[in-house]
């Protein structure tokens, strides 16, 4: 739609000029008839500006029309030149970019100006860009996520878990959470929870307890087995209850010093080592780890990537969390912003001017692959209208000089 009404533009301008061009020729065809036979002093100078008008007419139409195509199709030197001289064009169009606009001085009062803080502060500020960044770092963390080698990652754990255990010394952890139950009186409440059920399981297997001791000693179920063993198991149950109900009863010092005694063993002997270490040998192994790692980290996966899809999760709630302080800071931190403008103008500036020349190379490439006739006629559409002034203006100026020209020569010769 544009591009018709530049074409209308430039058919009614070209019109305007041809049309003046015909009046001078119709002006001195008629002051030459005139003259002819009715001649006038004036009609002298009337013919003079009309016959200088048309000179000056034509030679600014070959000069137009020659930056755009032939003359009249005849391919007089110096002519088309746009199309001719296409490359040239681009060429001396990219060195000319360069040399003169992005030089030091031309750049640096618009670089100067640069605020990347100002706009990084605005776009932060809207509601929707924080939402975009707040999508595109959920999609980072997934993509690293799903992008992690599950195996390298299984492998990783397993082997920072076999070095952390070769690194623990079991006895020292056993001596330690033992001596934590022995200050906490654990081991008493253990044992207020064990002789409940001690008593209770002997009262329940009374049966059970006469057949093992008749089995031992058959004799007593010839003189009464039944009321030695009843006597053998109130005796048990009793004895429970005492240990039960005393807190200061010899069993359970004994019980606390031996518990001791083997917190001092654990922490002093070289033998509860190597059995310790034993146990990590048969137990604790590469191959072992490696299988609870490989089903840790992929189940740690599946529940990472699940929440991360799940916007009102914590890991999600925890990103929005950090971009509003993020925004709030960098708000805030005068020094940030200007850190940030001061590199920012400084890599601008250097990459201007170390890529200036490349610039001009774009131009230049560019120009050269347009096709030389399409380039003609789009920057004939473009100023072709301004250039039929220069038409009308050699008309009338070549009219005028010619007027003058025949006016002195008849004053003075």
């Amino acid at each position: 739609m544009k591009e018709d009404f530049k074409k209308k533009q430039l058919k009614k301008h070209k019109l305007l000029a041809t049309g003046l061009f015909v009046l001078m020729a119709i002006v001195y065809v008629s002051m030459m008839y005139l003259l002819e036979h009715n001649p006038q002093n004036w009609m002298e100078y009337v013919r003079a500006f009309s016959e200088a008008g048309m000179v000056g007419a034509l030679a600014d139409w070959f000069a137009v029309t020659a930056l755009f195509k032939y003359p009249l199709g005849l391919k007089i030197p110096h002519t088309n030149l746009i199309t001719n001289n296409k490359n040239a064009l681009g060429t001396n169009l990219g060195t000319f970019v360069s040399s003169n606009f992005l030089t030091a001085a031309n750049i640096r009062p618009y670089i100067d100006q640069l605020s990347v803080s100002d706009y990084l502060k605005d776009w932060l500020s809207k509601e929707k860009n924080q939402r975009i960044l707040h999508t595109e770092c959920n999609k980072l963390i997934q993509r690293i996520v799903i992008n992690l080698n599950d195996e390298s990652i299984a492998e990783m754990l397993a082997n920072k878990g076999f070095e952390l255990t070769k690194e623990i010394r079991l006895e020292k952890l056993a001596a330690t959470s033992l001596l934590y139950l022995l200050d906490h009186n654990e081991h008493d409440r253990l044992l207020d929870i064990i002789l409940p059920q001690a008593q209770e399981y002997v009262e329940k297997n009374r049966e059970l307890i006469y057949k093992k001791v008749v089995e031992k000693q058959p004799i007593l179920g010839l003189i009464g087995g039944k009321s030695v063993t009843n006597q053998l198991i109130s005796g048990i149950t009793t004895f429970l209850q005492e240990i039960e109900n005393n807190p200061q009863h010899d069993i359970r010092l004994a019980v606390t010093t031996k518990l001791h005694q083997v917190v001092e063993d654990l922490n002093e002997k070289d033998d509860w080592h190597e059995k310790f270490d034993q146990i990590k040998e048969e137990f604790i192994t590469k191959q072992k780890l490696l299988e609870y790692t490989q089903d840790i980290w992929i189940r740690l996966k599946k529940e990472v990537l699940s929440k991360l899809n799940n916007p009102e999760a914590t890991i999600n709630r925890y990103i929005n969390q950090n971009i509003q302080q993020m925004i709030i800071t960098f708000n805030e931190d005068l020094d940030l912003q200007e850190n940030i403008d001061k590199y920012a103008k400084q890599y601008v500036y250097k990459v201007v001017l170390k890529n200036s020349n490349e610039v001009g190379k774009i131009i230049t490439q560019t120009v050269e692959k347009w096709d030389g006739n399409e380039l003609s006629e789009k920057l004939e559409l473009e100023v072709g209208k301004d250039l039929q002034y220069i038409r009308i203006n050699g008309t009338l100026v070549g009219g005028l000089v010619g007027l003058l020209i025949y006016t002195l020569t008849h004053l003075f010769l």
